[in-house]
């Protein structure tokens, strides 16, 4: 009983208070808008926290055609491919509106989830969430319509930076890159947020406000 009562007292773990406190061997990087923090085909030897802004990843085919796999936010690790014995980056990394970036040597995080067990815990409770994640939008691009992506990728990008609640205001983001995500055109994009905005699901007088009432698309038959 009492040994609960001590675990429900305690603090949050925080991982970025952990890692600079920790003497973790570690460079924190600042990137603007737009520049690469590593390319696809780079060497795989470390694991990325995000601090600050926001981060793109996305994957070129032989061909050269690009496909977004992912949107992070503060809070969010990436890069972890080389945990699991991958020696080149598989995709590239991008900092979308400038983003604050730890960079973490792969046996220092090797280390780190040997030896602290909240920082495993925290870990792979994030990547589980992250697969859980990339499942969900497997099934959004088999079985559902443009429009009902576009509007679980708006709520989805609207909530970033919330624990408990919902955000409503979305990170500045272009139609291209809506439209990669989504899959579709840039002209089905721009079509599908003229309705939003007429139907009082989004509001961008000033900047992109996310209504929740937006769900309502996503959850139509």
């Amino acid at each position: 009983m009492a040994r609960s009562r001590r675990r429900a007292s305690s603090p949050r773990f925080n991982p970025q208070t952990f890692l600079e406190s920790a003497g973790a061997t570690s460079t924190v990087v600042t990137y603007r808008r737009g520049a690469v923090i590593y390319s696809q085909g780079d060497p795989a030897d470390s694991v990325m926290y995000l601090r600050k802004g926001n981060v793109k990843l996305s994957v070129v085919s032989s061909a050269g055609k690009e496909a977004v796999i992912g949107m992070l936010g503060p809070g969010e690790f990436f890069g972890e491919g080389c945990l699991a014995g991958q020696r080149l980056r598989m995709g590239a990394a991008v900092a979308r509106n400038g983003a604050t970036v730890m960079t973490i040597p792969k046996r220092t995080m090797q280390a780190l989830l040997h030896d602290q067990p909240a920082m495993s815990d925290l870990f792979i409770g994030k990547m589980l969430a992250r697969n859980i994640r990339i499942e969900e939008d497997l099934v959004d691009q088999l079985f559902n319509t443009s429009e009902k992506r576009l509007a679980r990728t708006l709520l989805r990008l609207a909530s970033y930076g919330q624990l408990d609640a919902p955000a409503t205001v979305m990170p500045a983001v272009s139609q291209e890159t809506l439209a990669e995500i989504v899959g579709t055109t840039r002209s089905r994009v721009n079509v599908f947020m003229k309705k939003f905005r007429e139907l009082g699901f989004i509001d961008d007088t000033h900047g992109l406000r996310v209504n929740p009432s937006l769900l309502s698309v996503v959850l139509r038959k």
